[in-house]
Parts: C-alpha cells; sequence; structure tokens
C-alpha cells in the first residue's frame, strides 16, 4: 500500500504542475485539456490517499491508472501529440468509472 500511497502523491505533483504549465503557456484547446487532465487526476490522486487505509488495493490501482491515462492522453496532446489519441481518454475514464463502482462494492470500515 506504501507504493499506491507514493505513486498517488507524485500523480497529485503531476497533476498541479499540468495545471499550472497550461494556465501559463498554452490557451484554447491545449490550456483545457491540461486544465481537465489536471483535475480528475488530482482528484483522483487525493480519493486514493484518502482511501488507502479503508479499501482494497484493486480498486485504488484502478482509480490510478484510470486517471493516469485519461490525464496523460490529453497531456500528451495539449504537447502536440496526434489527435486520434483522444480516442484512448474514454478508456482512462471508464477506469475511473470502474474503479469506483469497485470501491463502492468493496470499501471496509
Amino acid at each position: 500500500m506504501l507504493w499506491l500511497m507514493r505513486l498517488a502523491a507524485l500523480s497529485a505533483a503531476i497533476a498541479i504542475g499540468a495545471g499550472a504549465f497550461g494556465a501559463h503557456r498554452f490557451s484554447g484547446k491545449e490550456a483545457e485539456w491540461l486544465r481537465t487532465g489536471g483535475l480528475y487526476q488530482l482528484i483522483h490522486a487525493v480519493a486514493v490517499l484518502a482511501l488507502a487505509r479503508a479499501a482494497a488495493a484493486g480498486p485504488l490501482w484502478t482509480l490510478l491508472g484510470g486517471a493516469a491515462l485519461f490525464a496523460a492522453t490529453l497531456y500528451a496532446m495539449a504537447f502536440g501529440a496526434p489527435r486520434w489519441l483522444g480516442a484512448v481518454t474514454p478508456i482512462g475514464g471508464a477506469l475511473m468509472i470502474a474503479g469506483w463502482i469497485w470501491m463502492a462494492l468493496t470499501i471496509r470500515s
């Protein structure tokens, strides 16, 4: 669980950096992609940290991995990656949804 918490903390740091970079370096859709990716990544990193002691590792890894995939594809497009990469973004979103459902079914006190 310690590695998961460390990755979640690093994920939060990356999310904040991406949001700040987007706010100061980009405009238009690129800035919006960085803002959206950063927001989702940060929310899920904090959720994983908050739930690390009460939840099973599987849902937490799914949340963190889904957020990373979702955000990474948006970040990549903001930095000039091909737009077809946007077709991968919903897979990260689906993993986040699955992680929350899995969490709801397995969370313990």
